[in-house]
């Protein structure tokens, strides 16, 4: 073959130049709180009904808030499965379900239900909730006792003012300072009682790639009760109560979440009106809790 044959055949082929195996596909974000965010609060309108539906919005990593308008539930994702902080009521269980299904994970996958205050809005669902996951349920001593009946005691300010929810079996106590370990995932209880007897707020990290977060779930933590209790006669209890607001008040906190939405004004952090992260938010939400305490008390004391 002539010089100029082989020049025209080499230039006629196809090169290829091998560059190595594709690159992996990067899985896309569940429900981004760039979207999400705006569509929760497009769905849930301002509302605060306990029970109406709102789609799931990632918060910050693998922390996911799964609850309804009103009552908040947190998903926390993990490769050795994933943790659950409140049911809602019987009826938001099955949004909250729903929303963890939606999020493309499963059911079973979730081993554990912790709890913020045993107030049937927010842990009228675990029995639910155990029945749908398999999950083992983790609870303070004095929500335990109220998880065997759905019925709150005679210690709890709000006594009498709600009605029972389906009892739950408790697999496990935890105290204050108590942990929660999942694989990598680390949850520290803190003792909060006050607005009930077995409050627990939550603390954990979340990382998005290299961004880490310290998330707490603190809960409700308002002076609320029954008209024939007076706080002021429970010097105990009053003193807990002050003493889980300094310990709260004490956390390393870049992201709030708290059982009611609108308590730490969710809606608005999530839907990019206000700022998601605060480090200052946890000992600014403590303090106000405790100015409410404080104006609950004085009440107590005037004349009548």
């Amino acid at each position: 073959m002539s010089a100029n044959l082989i020049v025209l055949a080499l230039a006629t082929q196809q090169i290829v130049i091998p560059l190595g195996p594709p690159p992996a596909q990067v899985e896309r974000a569940r429900a981004p709180i760039e979207q999400a965010g705006p569509e929760w609060v497009q769905a849930c309108g301002g509302s605060t009904e306990w029970d109406q539906p709102a789609p799931p919005v990632r918060i910050h990593g693998n922390t996911y808030l799964v609850g309804t308008c009103g009552i908040a539930a947190i998903l926390i994702t993990g490769r050795d499965g994933h943790i659950l902080i409140d049911s809602g009521t019987e009826k938001g269980a099955d949004v909250v379900a729903r929303n963890i299904r939606q999020l493309g994970f499963k059911l079973s996958d979730v081993k554990y239900l912790l709890h913020s205050h045993e107030h049937l809005d927010h842990v009228g669902g675990m029995a639910r909730l155990q029945q749908l996951t398999g999950a083992q349920l983790i609870a303070s001593p004095a929500a335990a006792k109220v998880f065997a009946t759905g019925t709150n005691g005679g210690n709890d300010p709000q006594a009498g003012m709600h009605k029972p929810f389906p009892a739950a079996r408790v697999d496990r106590l935890i105290e204050d300072n108590g942990t929660v370990r999942l694989g990598e995932l680390l949850l520290t209880a803190i003792a909060t009682p006050g607005h009930t007897p077995g409050a627990l707020s939550w603390t954990w990290g979340s990382c998005d790639g290299g961004v880490c977060r310290r998330m707490v779930y603190a809960d409700s933590l308002s002076a609320i009760s029954s008209d024939t209790y007076r706080f002021s006669d429970h010097p105990a209890y009053l003193a807990a109560f002050r003493s889980g607001l300094a310990r709260l008040a004490a956390t390393d906190c870049d992201i709030l979440l708290t059982p009611h939405p609108a308590a730490s004004n969710l809606p608005e952090r999530i839907s990019g009106t206000a700022s998601l992260t605060n480090p200052q938010a946890c000992r600014d939400y403590a303090a106000a809790a405790g100015k409410r305490l404080d104006v609950r008390l004085a009440a107590e004391a005037a004349p009548k």
